[in-house]
């Protein structure tokens, strides 16, 4: 692995959770960047959809249950799970498995909050190819996100129009570290704490690390979606 980090429904319906978690389940539902690595992805061929397609009428996630039950290793990534934004519900992150999966650390009220357009474009470009977005608020960096979830709803939804799961209000550095923060800082790559909003963690079809990148660097900066093609481009 290149270094990574150098001080970054039926069932079947489980398409996404959105801000909005009434709309399905709620599972369908990084200090210094990588970002002036070369890439060396090659660039898809899949015309993808555009920003402004709704991917949830052609993305479906795996049925939870059954992708979980596939064989695949629980012991890592996979094996972790997630609470829905206000609803309390768990969503087993093993139902993302073989797809590429970026994890974010949002917040309402950052300077980075704006990067949520950017996060909406790349989700709505590559979702169809097996890709999709995780976003998780947190409060500890300026308590930048005090809101309940339905003021969280109101920003990534009524203003950013943001359509990949969110998460319920978390914890990414200190003791109260939630365990997808805590696995994901485990990893080569992947260590130090979390020094803002907006931090990106990009994980493999395989469930192993491949990126983390610092706030500043955009979504859409071409190292970001340069990995996010290499990882897609690898089989299933």
């Amino acid at each position: 692995m290149r270094p990574l980090f150098a001080l970054a429904a039926p069932a079947f319906l489980l398409a996404f959770a959105g801000c909005n978690t009434s709309q399905a389940p709620a599972a369908s539902a990084a200090a210094a960047s990588t970002g002036n690595d070369a890439s060396t992805a090659t660039p898809s061929t899949d015309s993808g959809s555009t920003a402004n397609d709704d991917p949830s009428a052609t993305v479906a996630y795996p049925n939870a249950d059954a992708a979980c039950a596939s064989g695949i290793d629980l012991t890592g990534f996979w094996g972790l799970a997630a609470t829905g934004l206000g609803d309390e519900r768990t969503s087993k992150l093993c139902q993302y498995a073989g797809n590429v999966v970026l994890v974010v650390n949002v917040a309402s009220k950052c300077g980075y909050t704006p990067q949520y357009e950017g996060l909406q474009a790349i989700y709505a470009k590559y979702a169809k190819q097996g890709f999709t977005i995780l976003g998780f608020p947190c409060n500890q960096f300026g308590s930048q996100e005090p809101g309940d979830a339905g003021n969280i709803r109101e920003v990534c939804t009524g203003t950013y129009h943001v359509t990949f799961p969110i998460f319920e209000k978390v914890d990414v550095n200190g003791s109260t570290t939630d365990p997808v923060f805590a696995w994901l800082k485990s990893q080569p790559g992947g260590s130090g704490d979390i020094g803002w909003n907006f931090t990106k963690f990009l994980v493999g079809r395989d469930g192993k690390l491949v990126a983390r990148w610092a706030s500043q660097i955009e979504p859409e900066n071409a190292a970001v979606t340069g990995d996010i093609e290499a990882a897609l481009a690898v089989a299933r």
